[in-house]
C-alpha cells in the first residue's frame, strides 16, 4: 500500500517566526488528517468511502517541532521565538528541531555570528522543555477534536469558520456621508494650531540630498583631522618622488648626449657597399 500525501501551507498573517509555526501547522495537520480505508484480496484493492468505513489516522511515530532562537550583540542576548520586528535587527537565527523524546531532528543557523558549543547546548536543554509544552498542547487539541466528533459537534478550525475568527482583519463595508465634508475640513483647521515655521521650498543643504525642516546640515563625505594630514603627507610624498623622477630623467638624457658626441658615427653606403668611419669633427653636413 502506498499513499503519496501532500502539504500545503497558506499564511493568513505573518508577525514573525514563520518557521515555528508552520511546523506545528504541519504536524498538527498530519495527525489529524484521515485516509480511506483499504482492503487487499489477491490482486484485487478495494478504497472504501467514508461512509463505508470510518477513515484511519497516519502512522506517525513522533512529532518533531522547530524552536527557533534570536541572537543579538553578537550572541549575548538570546530570545525565543522572535516577532517580525526583532527578526529585523537580530544577528543570527538558531532552529532546532526536536521530539518529546529529546532526539534532535535537524538544526539550522543563519545570520552574521558564529556560535559556541555552549550556547548551543543552552538553545537544546530549553527547545527539550518548549517541545514538550508544544507537544502537550497539540495532544491535548486532537483529544478535544476526536471528542467533539464523536459527539457530533465541531472543534478547532471547523468551529472558527462560521463566526469569522480567522478573518478578524476583515472589516465591511460601511457608507460615508460626503455632504458637508468642506465645512468640517474648514472647522477641523480653524481648530488646529499653525505650524511654527512653514518651508516653501525643501531645504538643500548639500548637493544632492533634500530635507524638510530645520535639521542639520550633513557632513557626509567631510575628512576628520588625522585624514586631512594623511591626505597632506601623502601628496607632499607623491610630489617628492615625481621631482626626483623627473631630476633622474634629466641626468639619464644629459649623460646620453654626452656618450654620443665621443662616439664616432659609422656612414655606409649601399651602392659602394663601402663602409666609412668618421670622426666627429670629420661630419659632413649632408650624411646617408
Amino acid at each position: 500500500k502506498v499513499w503519496q500525501i501532500r502539504l500545503d501551507m497558506h499564511l493568513l498573517n505573518h508577525d514573525g517566526n514563520i518557521t515555528d509555526a508552520a511546523s506545528i501547522a504541519g504536524i498538527v495537520a498530519l495527525c489529524h488528517f484521515r485516509r480511506p480505508d483499504v482492503s487487499v484480496q489477491g490482486e484485487e484493492v478495494t478504497v472504501y468511502t467514508p461512509e463505508e468505513r470510518d477513515p484511519v489516522p497516519l502512522s506517525i511515530h513522533h512529532m518533531p517541532i522547530c524552536v527557533s532562537f534570536a541572537f543579538f550583540h553578537q550572541g549575548t542576548y538570546l530570545l525565543v521565538d522572535p516577532s517580525e520586528r526583532e527578526e529585523r535587527v537580530m544577528d543570527g537565527l538558531l532552529v532546532i528541531a526536536m521530539n518529546k523524546h529529546r532526539e534532535i531532528c535537524t538544526i539550522q543557523s543563519s545570520g552574521v555570528l558564529m556560535l559556541v558549543q555552549d550556547q548551543i547546548l543552552r538553545c537544546s536543554k530549553i527547545t527539550a522543555v518548549k517541545v514538550a509544552e508544544i507537544t502537550e498542547l497539540i495532544q491535548k487539541a486532537l483529544e478535544n477534536d476526536l471528542k467533539a466528533r464523536k459527539e457530533g459537534g465541531k472543534f478547532g478550525f471547523a468551529e472558527s469558520i462560521p463566526n469569522q475568527r480567522i478573518t478578524a482583519f476583515k472589516m465591511e463595508s460601511a457608507a460615508v456621508d460626503t455632504n458637508n465634508v468642506e465645512e468640517e475640513a474648514g472647522e477641523i483647521i480653524a481648530q488646529a494650531d499653525p505650524p511654527s515655521e512653514v518651508f516653501a521650498n525643501p531645504i538643500l543643504h548639500t548637493p544632492g540630498t533634500a530635507q524638510i525642516g530645520e535639521g542639520i546640515e550633513n557632513s557626509w563625505g567631510d575628512l576628520e583631522e588625522s585624514e586631512k594630514e594623511e591626505a597632506a603627507e601623502e601628496e607632499d610624498g607623491s610630489e617628492a618622488a615625481a621631482f626626483e623622477c623627473g631630476k633622474t630623467e634629466t641626468e639619464d638624457t644629459s649623460t646620453m648626449e654626452e656618450t654620443k658626441k665621443d662616439e664616432p658615427i659609422v656612414v655606409s653606403d649601399s651602392e659602394e657597399e663601402e663602409v666609412v668611419i668618421l670622426e666627429p669633427q670629420e661630419l659632413p653636413r649632408k650624411t646617408r
